[in-house]
């Protein structure tokens, strides 16, 4: 289905510009989860940082309610009834970028419970790799949907899901170690959104690979049929 999605946008028709808006609002958030990591990890916080990543979500949710309303125009009109399916399809990855502009913004958040820059240890280096790993399959995102690449879509499935359980591991460690109250809030509520973020990402990349009414779930059978481990 993403295909046929695809070529309707490529195709000049009503829903042409709603496409150029969903790639927007990947560049945005995009954008918007580079400048949350470098708060994040920033030894100080920085409050036009914090302002510039606010003004950008403003952007995403116009972005959202602009294609909403795109949508409904375009299905109001008769004749149009052929395109539910498609725009279906792109309401449901609409949300989900628009999920993760929220949860960038809760990221950029997270360093009021611990103003000082975060301890050099273990943890906060795991949590530096994944923050690298995520904005890396966020900055291919574009493409594997644009190119509706089935392969490296199922790649980047299988290692956003390692990220998410890696995540859900500096949860764990950071309940066994000797960190204060602060820091630990901090780092549990940065591992947290970052998997949010991860998660939300996954959920495009399940456009690729999955029927409509399997978005954002992961077939571990149809992986396999696209993608064979080796």
């Amino acid at each position: 289905m993403l295909k046929e999605l695809l070529s309707i946008f490529r195709a000049g028709e009503p829903l042409a510009e709603m496409g150029e808006n969903f790639s927007r609002m990947l560049e945005l958030t995009h954008e918007m989860t580079i400048m949350a990591g470098e708060i994040y990890f920033s030894e100080l916080l920085q409050a036009d940082a914090r302002t510039a990543v606010y003004k950008t979500d403003i952007r995403v949710n116009k972005l959202e309610r602009r294609i909403r309303k795109q949508v409904i125009a375009h299905l109001s009109v008769t004749g149009n009834r052929a395109s539910v399916p498609y725009c279906l399809l792109l309401m449901s990855l609409v949300k989900d970028v628009e999920r993760i502009g929220d949860y960038a913004k809760n990221l950029s958040e997270a360093r009021d419970y611990h103003p000082s820059s975060l301890p050099d240890d273990q943890i906060v280096q795991e949590m530096r790799e994944i923050r690298r790993e995520i904005e890396f399959q966020f900055s291919e995102i574009g493409a594997v949907f644009a190119s509706s690449d089935h392969e490296r879509a199922v790649e980047f499935i299988r290692e956003g899901r390692d990220v998410t359980r890696r995540c859900d591991a500096v949860v764990g460690r950071v309940a066994r170690s000797a960190y204060d109250a602060s820091t630990a809030t901090c780092v549990v509520m940065g591992a947290r959104f970052y998997k949010r973020i991860a998660a939300h990402v996954l959920n495009v990349l399940s456009s690729v690979v999955m029927p409509l009414h399997k978005l954002d779930y992961y077939d571990e059978k149809r992986l396999a049929e696209a993608l064979p481990e080796e």
